[in-house]
């Protein structure tokens, strides 16, 4: 089973040739995430698709003038809606794990010293 992606619309995820794009490391784990715990069965796509639309949407009618959009933080944070809809998960238990997160140093991940872009 795999996710059934949106190819256009406001859920499709950024393409470029027809390939996904990721311009961080986070968001490809975001996606992978996301599509693991629906072929585990935690959720339907349609519940996904609703809660990524609906923050789209949330963020198109709220955003500042030159507020850059980035695509996997509103995926993210549906997935998170996702979850704690479900009582997988708890708001407070997420916005505790993800402030521990950002309190890591930059390249935590990386044990790898090398130059290439990732």
């Amino acid at each position: 089973m795999s996710a059934p992606l949106d190819v256009e619309g406001p859920a499709a995820p950024p393409r470029s040739n027809g390939e996904l794009v990721f311009a961080e490391p986070w968001e490809s784990r975001a996606f992978g995430m996301a599509v693991t715990l629906y072929e585990a069965g935690a959720f339907t796509w349609p519940q996904f698709q609703a809660a990524l639309i609906a923050r789209i949407a949330a963020w198109e009618a709220s955003a500042a003038p030159g507020e850059p959009y980035n695509y996997y933080r509103l995926w993210l944070a549906a997935l998170e809606d996702v979850l704690a809809g479900l009582r997988t998960v708890s708001t407070d238990e997420v916005t505790t794990r993800a402030q521990a997160l950002a309190q890591r140093p930059p390249g935590h991940d990386h044990r790898d010293h090398h130059d290439h872009p990732h």
